[in-house]
């Protein structure tokens, strides 16, 4: 028997890693543990288990297709945590930020991620998340610059009055 690493980058091997949670031999006792076994999932076209570690409030949000599409689709390169906050074993809830690269359409993309955990039924799910936008920053307004007019309605310059 060959083993392999597993996808989640956890640099364990699979079948000591993500293998037995996405098997059903055992369960994630721990947001990271889900968290990393969706991403594998992911790059095997597990659809299923992504669904099925999905928090019932928030189920009937996701789109099966788009997942389907997303997973099969992309070549996946790895998963970096960046921060854990909570999320273990004995607690209720975990939040996790996360980066997953891969490629889609030729392009290496990266997907920043703020995932939000929670345990239902004594058992951890996926419940929401949000995009970290790493950008760069955009204004919404002009830049005002030193010798500009203060915005306030002094009359002073911006350096002698609010920037001072």
């Amino acid at each position: 028997m060959t083993s392999s690493v597993c996808p989640c980058t956890s640099g364990k091997e699979f079948e000591l890693c993500c293998g037995p949670i996405l098997s059903g031999k055992k369960k994630a006792t721990t947001a990271e543990e889900l968290l990393r076994a969706r991403y594998t999932a992911f790059t095997q076209g597990n659809v299923d288990f992504v669904l099925n570690t999905h928090h019932s409030r928030t189920r009937d949000e996701i789109k099966r297709e788009e997942i389907e599409d997303w997973s099969k689709n992309s070549e996946w390169k790895g998963l970096q945590i960046v921060h854990v906050e909570g999320g273990k074993p004995e607690d209720e809830k975990g939040t996790l930020s996360f980066c997953a690269r891969y490629v889609a359409e030729g392009k290496l993309q990266e997907h920043w991620e703020q995932s939000y955990f929670e345990k239902e039924n004594g058992e951890w799910r996926f419940l929401d998340a949000k995009g970290i936008h790493l950008g760069t920053y955009q204004r919404t307004e002009p830049k005002i610059g030193r010798n500009d007019s203060c915005p306030c309605g002094s009359g002073k310059k911006y350096k002698k009055c609010c920037a001072a």
